[in-house]
C-alpha cells in the first residue's frame, strides 16, 4: 500500500505533502529525503516498486550521473568535474594493478568456468576466514563454513535486510551515516531505516561531536515502537562513514549489549578497518573481541573495494556464526555472486601477507595520511571547522557559516554552487545529518587533483562569504543567527580522538595557529565595534 500511495496510484491518494505529515511509522518509505517530488512522473509501463526504483535517486545520485558525463582529466577535459564526493582510494592503482597483473593471478582451470557453492568457492571462503582471523585478531581461529561470498557489501546489506526483516520493518542507525544503505535495505526488502540523530553538541555525556550512546539507541527504539514499528536490527559502521570516528572496545560491548537485551540483530560492517592511516588510533573488529554477547545475532561485514583501492571488483563477505542465517544469504547470492576467475585472483591476493603487510599497506597509509594532511591543512587555512579523524577516506566538514538561514534547502543551493564550480562533494542531508550545513569530503585522491579541488571549493567559500556580508549590510538589524542552527562554538576544530591530557605541545601550536587564522578570517571583529557594545 504504501508503494503504491507513493507512486501515486490511487488507494490511499498520492499526495507527497500528506504523507510527510503523516507520522514515523506510516511514512517510513516516504521518498522525500532522496528524490525530487517535481520529477516524480508515473511510468504507465512499471509497477509501483518498478516507479520507486525508477526515481530512487538525491543530490549524491543527481552529482554522481553529472560527474560521469563530464569527468575531469588533466590533459582532455581540464575543465571537468573534480570528484571529491565517491568514496574511492585513487591513490594506489599503481600497487594494485602490478599485483593484480602477476602470473599467479592468470589461472583458468574448469571449475572457475562452473556454477561454485553459492556461499563462494570453499578454497576462497577458507583464505578469507584466515585473512580476517589474522586482521582483525579473532582470539581464536574463524570458521570457512561461517564465510559467504557476495559481490559486494550493498548486495550484502540488501541480502541481510531481506533474511531479518519482512516488509515493512525496520533497522536502526545512527545518522549521519553511508546513504547507500537506505537504498540497499529498501529497494529489494522494502525495510525500512529507523534513526538515531547524533549532534555535533559537547555536552556532559557526549565527550565528542556525533557521538553515539547505547542512550540516543535506547530513545530511537523506544520512539520508533511506540509509533507501531517493528525494529528487528542494529547497524553498525566501524570506522564510521562519514565520521571516521573508530569505536573503542567499550563502546562496541554497550552497542552489542543493548542490542542483545532488545533481540536485535547487529550488522557490522568493516569495510574500512585496513584504511586507519595514522598510528595513534586503533581499530578493534567485534570478530576480535574475547566473547560476543549475542553470536548467533551479531554478522560482521567486510570488502576489498575500499581497503584495497578496488571499487570496481566487486567483492563483499560475511561472516555469521548463525547458520539459519548464512543459508538464507547463500539462496540469494544467486543472484549476486562473484565469478570463479575473480574468486581466485582474490584469493591470491588475500594470502600474500608479506606483501600486504610489507608493500601495500606501509605504501598506502602514508599515502592517505599525506592527502589527509594536505586537506586539512588546507581547511585550517580557510577557517573551516572539520573533524580530524584517522580512519577511511573522508573528512566531515562544518560548512554552516556559510548557510545564511540554516536550512536544507540552503544546503542543497551551497552543494549545486559547488557542482557549478566543477567540484562534486557530499552533502550532509545525503546522510541523514540532522544539522544542514555538514559536508563530506574525499581526499583519497592525486595531489594535482586534490589542489585544483580544493582552489574550486575555496573560489565559492570566498564568494559565499562575500553575499554574506553584503546582505548583513542591508539588512543591519537582522541578527546573523536568526534561523541558523547551533553555532559552531563547541565544534571549532576538532583534533585527534584523544583525551586532552595526551595532547602535546605540537597540538597547542596548530590551535594557537588555527586561532589566528580564524580571528584573521572571521568578520567579527567587524561587526562587533566598541560602538556597538556602548
Amino acid at each position: 500500500q504504501a508503494l503504491s500511495e507513493i507512486a501515486g496510484m490511487g488507494g490511499g491518494g498520492g499526495d507527497l505533502q500528506e504523507m510527510r505529515a503523516r507520522p514515523l511509522g506510516e511514512r517510513r518509505a516516504d521518498l522525500h529525503g532522496f528524490c525530487n517530488p517535481s520529477d516524480f512522473q508515473r511510468s504507465p509501463y512499471l509497477s509501483a516498486r518498478g516507479n520507486i526504483a525508477n526515481i530512487f535517486r538525491g543530490s549524491t545520485e543527481e552529482g554522481y550521473k553529472a560527474y560521469h558525463a563530464d569527468k575531469y582529466d588533466e590533459d582532455k577535459n581540464p575543465n571537468g568535474i573534480i570528484n571529491f564526493g565517491t568514496s574511492e582510494n585513487k591513490l594506489c592503482f599503481d600497487l594494485m594493478s602490478k599485483r593484480l597483473t602477476q602470473t599467479d593471478m592468470n589461472l583458468m582451470e574448469p571449475p572457475l568456468l562452473q556454477y561454485p557453492d553459492w556461499k563462494g568457492h570453499m578454497f576462497l571462503r577458507e583464505e578469507v576466514a584466515r585473512f580476517l582471523t589474522y586482521y582483525c585478531k579473532a582470539p581464536a581461529p574463524l570458521k570457512a563454513e561461517n564465510v559467504i561470498v557476495l559481490n559486494g557489501c550493498g548486495s550484502l546489506f540488501s541480502a541481510l535486510a531481506t533474511v531479518l526483516c519482512d516488509p515493512g520493518e525496520a533497522v536502526l542507525i545512527a545518522t549521519p551515516f553511508y546513504g547507500g544503505i537506505t537504498q540497499s535495505v529498501f529497494l529489494y526488502g522494502n525495510v525500512k531505516l529507523v534513526y538515531a540523530y547524533l549532534d555535533s553538541k559537547i555536552t556532559g555525556t557526549n565527550t565528542r561531536p556525533f557521538q553515539l550512546t547505547v542512550e540516543k539507541l535506547e530513545k530511537a527504539l523506544q520512539d520508533a515502537r511506540a509509533e507501531g514499528v517493528t525494529v528487528r536490527a542494529l547497524i553498525l559502521l566501524n570506522p564510521q562513514n562519514p565520521l571516521g570516528d573508530i569505536y573503542s572496545l567499550s563502546e562496541l560491548r554497550d552497542y552489542l549489549e543493548f542490542a542483545k537485551r532488545h533481540e536485535l540483530h547487529v550488522i557490522v560492517d568493516e569495510i574500512y578497518m585496513l584504511s586507519v592511516f595514522d598510528e595513534s588510533a586503533t581499530f578493534h573488529s567485534v570478530l576480535g573481541m574475547d566473547r560476543l554477547p549475542d553470536p548467533q545475532r551479531t554478522h560482521v561485514m567486510w570488502g576489498i573495494s575500499k581497503d584495497f583501492a578496488v571499487s570496481g571488483i566487486r567483492f563483499g563477505t560475511l561472516y555469521t556464526e548463525n547458520q539459519d542465517v548464512a543459508n538464507a544469504v547463500a539462496s540469494l547470492c544467486y543472484f549476486h555472486g562473484v565469478c570463479g576467475p575473480v574468486q581466485h585472483k582474490v584469493a591470491q591476493l588475500l594470502r600474500d601477507r608479506d606483501w600486504i603487510n610489507q608493500v601495500y599497506l606501509r605504501a598506502n597509509h602514508a599515502r592517505l595520511k599525506a592527502a589527509h594532511t594536505y586537506v586539512t591543512d588546507e581547511l585550517k587555512t580557510l577557517g573551516v571547522p572539520f573533524l580530524n579523524r584517522n580512519a577511511g577516506f573522508f573528512v566531515w566538514i562544518d560548512f554552516r557559516k556559510y548557510l545564511k538561514t540554516g536550512t536544507f534547502e540552503e544546503e542543497l543551493l551551497l552543494w549545486r554552487r559547488f557542482l557549478d564550480n566543477k567540484v562534486l562533494l557530499s552533502c550532509g542531508k545525503a546522510f541523514e545529518c540532522s544539522e544542514p550545513g555538514w559536508f563530506r569530503i574525499i581526499f583519497a585522491d592525486k595531489t594535482h587533483r586534490l589542489q585544483l579541488g580544493m582552489q574550486r571549493i575555496r573560489k565559492v567559500l570566498e564568494e559565499r562569504e562575500q553575499e554574506i556580508l553584503a546582505e548583513e549590510k542591508e539588512q543591519p538589524c537582522q541578527s546573523d543567527q536568526d534561523g541558523k542552527a547551533d553555532s559552531t562554538d563547541e565544534v571549532i576544530f576538532v583534533s585527534r580522538h584523544q583525551e586532552p591530557a595526551s595532547a602535546g605541545s605540537s597540538n597547542l601550536g596548530d590551535l594557537i595557529g588555527l586561532l589566528q587564522q580564524q580571528m584573521r578570517s572571521s568578520d567579527w571583529l567587524q561587526k562587533n565595534t566598541a560602538e556597538q557594545f556602548a
